[in-house]
């Protein structure tokens, strides 16, 4: 008979693949939107096209 407490052990406790996974997609998720951030404030002031000519749709005889 054994009179002595068992130890159970966390030593080799890891993390969580999927949290792995979605702390890196998380990571890559805020790089691209920090980009796409960067390419919005350097972009350049487009002014809208001039009207269009009018359209001669009618020829009279």
């Amino acid at each position: 008979m054994m009179n002595q407490q068992m130890e159970l052990g966390f030593g080799t406790v890891r993390d969580c693949p999927s949290r792995r996974r979605r702390q890196e997609r998380r990571r890559r998720a805020n790089w691209w939107f920090d980009r796409m951030r960067e390419v919005v404030n350097n972009a350049l002031e487009w002014h809208s096209a001039p009207p269009a000519r009018p359209e001669q749709i009618w020829f009279p005889e």
